[in-house]
């Protein structure tokens, strides 16, 4: 298991933190979410660009975790109040290093602490090792359309202690 860098500081998302998340997120799925996806449909889930407004919205409405590595984003991750780990993505030169682990452990006891009994995440092909690793299962494999490509992921769901 590979543990988190002594460096490395997890806080809440604050809203300056909206194009950092979302250049973190383009990096995640163009770099480590390419090997298992199509060109196309790596562009239908990361184009060029998005709605900023919209982005900042919806990070805001989760309650998001920011990993910082020294002042760098490194990655970040959330929960819904609807129970459902929205986002987990990790910038591609911060991979292998820990912070995915050290964010849905952050994620998971945040959910724990705010009266979440279960989580449920919808998962790439690229992230379903991942999760299983961190004790989430396989409920149902998914065909999602988006922006005109269909992308496979897997619905997973993990108990959470209280």
């Amino acid at each position: 298991m590979t543990h988190p860098p002594q460096n490395l500081r997890i806080r809440p998302y604050q809203d300056t933190d909206a194009d950092d998340t979302w250049q973190v997120f383009r990096a995640a799925v163009h770099g480590t979410a390419s090997r298992d996806y199509s060109t196309a449909q790596i562009e239908a889930w990361a184009p060029a660009t998005v709605d900023q407004t919209r982005w900042r919205q919806r990070r805001s409405s989760a309650h998001t975790y920011i990993a910082c590595l020294e002042t760098r984003i490194a990655g970040f991750s959330d929960f819904t109040d609807e129970g459902l780990l929205d986002m987990l993505f990790v910038h591609p030169d911060a991979g292998g290093r820990g912070v995915a682990r050290a964010l849905v452990t952050h994620v998971l006891q945040e959910a724990a602490a705010a009266g979440h009994q279960r989580l449920r995440v919808h998962a790439s092909l690229t992230a379903r090792p991942a999760f299983e690793r961190f004790g989430f299962t396989v409920d149902a494999e998914r065909q999602v359309e988006l922006r005109g490509q269909h992308l496979r992921n897997f619905a997973m769901s993990i108990r959470l202690d209280s």
